[in-house]
């Protein structure tokens, strides 16, 4: 059975996001980018890969991506149909036109149950990018949780979880600092 790991950045008080989906106060160095794209390359996009000249390396820990509409449309409006190239990617949305991609599939209705069809696969882990209410829909379903815990106070946005109250146990496996103020926190659920 595989993993479906939510893998993603909060502020203190718990924001993915500013209210516009603004993600540029997050304090980013050198460095922990070296880190986070040496430890996690499987999930960094194909363009940050290029970048790094690790377009070649195998997969180690991911082969899926699932988004919702909102994360994936960035990219999209770009130009940019598969921006995880390396991953099969799912993006779960009942407005999104199909790209015509063959690595994209637009799941537009119950995204729980092809997260469970994705589990029941061969292959490596899931990762879940976001965003909160897809999160939220699929908060049952979430084995792992890496969570990047960066040093800023955001005031208000885009939660990490768009659920309501139904408190969630998972249990804390390992965390790291580094040099930008951010932790690194690694959780499973508790079952």
């Amino acid at each position: 059975m595989r993993d479906l790991t939510y893998y993603i950045g909060v502020t203190l008080d718990g924001f993915i996001a500013g209210p516009d989906d603004e993600v540029d106060f997050y304090p980013v160095t050198e460095g922990f980018a070296e880190v986070l794209g040496t430890e996690l390359s499987d999930i960094q996009p194909a363009f940050v890969r290029a970048g790094r000249g690790g377009v070649q390396e195998p997969l180690t820990r991911f082969d899926t991506v699932v988004m919702g509409r909102r994360t994936y449309e960035p990219a999209f409006s770009q130009g940019v149909v598969d921006p995880y190239s390396q991953l099969r990617t799912i993006v779960v949305s009942a407005t999104l036109d199909d790209p015509g991609h063959e690595n994209v599939e637009v799941v537009r209705a119950d995204p729980v149950a092809r997260i469970r069809d994705l589990k029941s696969e061969d292959g490596l882990g899931i990762y879940l990018a976001g965003g909160a209410g897809l999160a939220g829909a699929l908060l049952d379903e979430i084995d792992r949780l890496i969570v990047k815990k960066y040093p800023v106070i955001a005031g208000s946005g885009i939660p990490m979880v768009s659920h309501g109250f139904r408190p969630t146990s998972f249990t804390l496996d390992r965390v790291r600092s580094y040099d930008n103020g951010c932790a690194v926190l690694e959780y499973t659920r508790n079952r």
